[in-house]
């Protein structure tokens, strides 16, 4: 795997255009245009900071649910946890999509009464994973809106009992992978030769995660399986 840092492709072009080397030394490759400096468009307009609670990876406690009194996530309803958190960021944000899709809604009236929700249930099976170091275990879990976009989600329990979302995140999901106490999502890009990874650790200043590295890494083609065009192409 070659995992790409996006500044260095840019480097790595602006050096090719520079010039060429050998054994004899820089030798003139011939007119390969003038590299300038980059430009900086509208650089007088910024936009506002955002308001108290506006971002959307905010972590915050979820209204509406009982303490997990063993602290511990392991046996929470996860998908209670998820329909609390839907509707409650759906009613904050007014339904215009700035905190959750405003089909989620709607995609969970599909699940039932049964524990995993029945087949029809959008929400994904919760996965069980420490990523806050302190040998808790966090519930991970997705509701996938359509075929493509997928509202990803991360809960913990704090020290009181009280249950909390220390990551959301709207996008479409190439993968997602868990590594000690990392999560990385993988995304498509423009390029189907790479793939975007964002990866997010705990962050004690905030109560949540936060993202510590954008990468690009290769995505090899599946060339010879035929895929929806909803799908991806990647290996991967």
């Amino acid at each position: 795997m070659h995992r790409v840092p996006a500044v260095m492709v840019l480097a790595a072009v602006l050096a090719g255009a520079a010039g060429c080397a050998d054994v004899e030394g820089l030798k003139n490759g011939g007119d390969l245009g003038t590299v300038h400096a980059p430009k900086t468009l509208w650089k007088d307009i910024h936009p506002a900071p955002p308001g108290p609670g506006q971002q959307p990876g905010t972590a915050a406690v979820v209204p509406g649910l009982p303490r997990a009194l063993a602290l511990t996530m392991r046996g929470v309803d996860a998908l209670a946890v998820v329909r609390a958190d839907i509707t409650s960021s759906t009613a904050e944000d007014g339904g215009t999509g700035r905190l959750v899709d405003p089909r989620a809604v709607q995609r969970l009236a599909l699940c039932t009464q049964a524990g995993d929700g029945g087949p029809d249930c959008p929400v994904r099976p919760g996965v069980l994973h420490d990523l806050t170091g302190n040998g808790r275990e966090e519930l991970i879990t997705a509701l996938d809106v359509d075929g493509r976009l997928t509202e990803l989600r991360v809960y913990t329990v704090r020290d009181d009992g009280r249950i909390a979302r220390i990551l959301s995140r709207r996008g479409v999901l190439e993968g997602v992978e868990v590594a000690a106490e990392h999560l990385a999502v993988r995304e498509p890009t423009s390029n189907p030769r790479y793939t975007s990874v964002s990866d997010y650790v705990w962050d004690p200043k905030t109560a949540g995660m936060s993202l510590s590295q954008l990468t690009l890494d290769d995505c090899p083609a599946l060339t010879d399986v035929p895929l929806p065009e909803t799908r991806s192409r990647c290996a991967r």
